[in-house]
């Protein structure tokens, strides 16, 4: 009874930051551990390379350059998570404190899916882009909670924390609009008339419009155009949103799978049940019935948004990446569903709201588990890395072959010493997203120079196809020769968990 009366006692800012600082941290560790170079960062990390101005995130590139004091980028991980990862926690405190005026630890809860967002573990496994991304967070958060008694002042410095956001990921736009959503839904529980629910949204527009001009003018111009193409708007292009709404349901899905099924499920009909509590406060408001009836509407599209923010504006471009890192929107949708279901909590019994941990305790070691198949991933790798490397160096004519040239065979399947944690927590392999056996920069960590990925010309592909005798015929890979030049054509993968590696 002594641990549920600490639970509910009101909480100083102070000691809500201790909260949100140890839950972050925790949540991180497996990676920090881990230390696993992931996808872009093998490059980066040899080249101290950038590239993130023409992707349209020059604040990223200018972060990297001021905390290493270069013109690049070298490796300096985990500096600039234990950064971004305080950082978090003083934005979530705010965010708190601005939700509630007199915060408990399951006050605290609600806002933690923001960080404890599954897929943004994708985001997190950069050892580059995952601290930038988690600032560009902590920037529109702060956008969200500023408050100014002068109206100039309350437009311009949220503006300015939105285009700081974007350039650092312009997807914590998605983030923005989604707590203006929930700000709108706190705003219908609390009985607030139309006129002050208008006015509320006509003031975040201003906001987003500023630091969307801002945005415009200072960094846009500088991406390259492949990034900059969006679907067209017309029958043709409303059918292809659609079509990537419905991947990003099913991945989405895969959180609903496995040993979770029942707790995501149990979570999601207390957050109905809590939804249709802010729902009868609307209809049994002072309102008129008129009134009564467009709030009502409101807030239904307000949880429309709400669910299309999961991806968002990812969808309406056509450089389309369904990857898990793009559903940042996600942790908002969570925090919605969180607040829903911890107001049916508390009103039933103030103590219930500690119920609220165990959903998150279920994220919580799903980074665990994550951690592990990457730590399963990092050994693949290098075993894959030293077996590939060995192959050549021991062979004279592709040791001095003047190129070689690398196929990349996509598949699943290459991890099969992680088969059982993804049987049983289905979302890891979506998490995870490594469909391939090795990079070819990797293996200049061999002291192999001559190794480079094949390009429009598929060189190495057709090699394979044709058949030729191979110089190495291993159990994932062939290595051929012709002339002066070598060639990597990857194998298929088994499907089954019978051929283990």
């Amino acid at each position: 009874m002594k641990v549920l009366s600490l639970l509910n006692k009101e909480l100083l800012g102070r000691e809500v930051f201790v909260f949100f600082l140890l839950a972050a941290f925790i949540y991180v560790l497996p990676l920090i551990l881990i230390d696993y170079y992931y996808i872009d960062d093998n490059w980066r990390s040899l080249a101290a390379g950038t590239a993130w101005t023409e992707q349209g995130r020059l604040l990223a590139e200018i972060f990297y350059k001021a905390l290493t004091f270069t013109s690049g980028a070298p490796n300096i991980f985990p500096l600039p998570l234990l950064i971004a990862t305080p950082a978090m926690a003083f934005a979530l405190t705010k965010l708190t404190m601005h939700y509630y005026k007199m915060p408990d630890v399951t006050c605290c809860l609600v806002l933690l899916p923001l960080w404890y967002n599954p897929f943004f573990l994708q985001n997190l496994s950069y050892q580059y882009d995952g601290p930038a991304t988690a600032l560009s967070l902590v920037a529109v958060i702060y956008a969200i909670v500023f408050q100014s008694k002068a109206t100039v002042v309350q437009v311009l410095v949220p503006g300015a924390l939105i285009a700081v956001g974007l350039g650092l990921y312009q997807l914590s736009v998605n983030v923005f609009l989604g707590l203006c959503c929930i700000e709108l839904v706190r705003g219908l529980n609390n009985k607030e008339s139309l006129a002050c629910l208008s006015s509320m949204a006509g003031l975040k527009a201003l906001q987003l419009a500023v630091g969307l001009i801002i945005y415009f003018l200072m960094i846009y111009p500088l991406m390259t155009h492949e990034r900059l193409e969006m679907i067209p708007f017309n029958v043709s292009g409303f059918w292809l949103i659609l079509s990537n709404g419905g991947v990003l349901v099913e991945k989405i899905g895969l959180l609903f799978q496995g040993g979770n099924r029942w707790l995501s499920w149990a979570v999601l009909l207390l957050a109905v049940v809590g939804g249709g509590l802010v729902g009868r406060k609307i209809i049994q408001g002072k309102e008129t019935l008129l009134k009564k009836v467009v709030l009502f509407l409101l807030y239904v599209l307000l949880i429309a948004f709400l669910i299309f923010l999961v991806s968002g504006a990812a969808l309406l471009f056509r450089f389309f990446n369904e990857g898990a890192r793009t559903l940042l929107g996600f942790g908002v949708l969570l925090v919605f569903v969180f607040y829903l279901a911890h107001q049916l909590l508390v009103t039933v019994n103030a103590r219930l709201g500690v119920l609220l941990a165990v959903p998150l305790l279920s994220m919580l070691s799903i980074s665990y588990a994550y951690g592990r198949v990457l730590n399963l991933q990092k050994e693949f790798g290098l075993n894959a890395e030293f077996n590939m490397a060995y192959d050549i160096i021991s062979h004279q004519r592709l040791r001095e072959a003047k190129r070689i040239y690398m196929a990349i065979n996509y598949s699943n399947g290459w991890l099969l010493s992680a088969k059982g944690s993804f049987e049983q927590i289905p979302v890891l392999k979506y998490i995870l997203n490594i469909d391939f056996y090795m990079l070819s920069e990797n293996l200049l960590r061999a002291g192999i120079t001559n190794v480079v990925p094949e390009k429009e010309r598929k060189n190495a592909t057709l090699v394979g196809y044709r058949k030729y005798t191979p110089l190495v015929d291993s159990k994932f890979y062939s290595m051929y020769l012709i002339g002066d030049y070598g060639f990597i054509v990857m194998k298929e993968v088994p499907s089954s968990g019978e051929d283990k590696w």
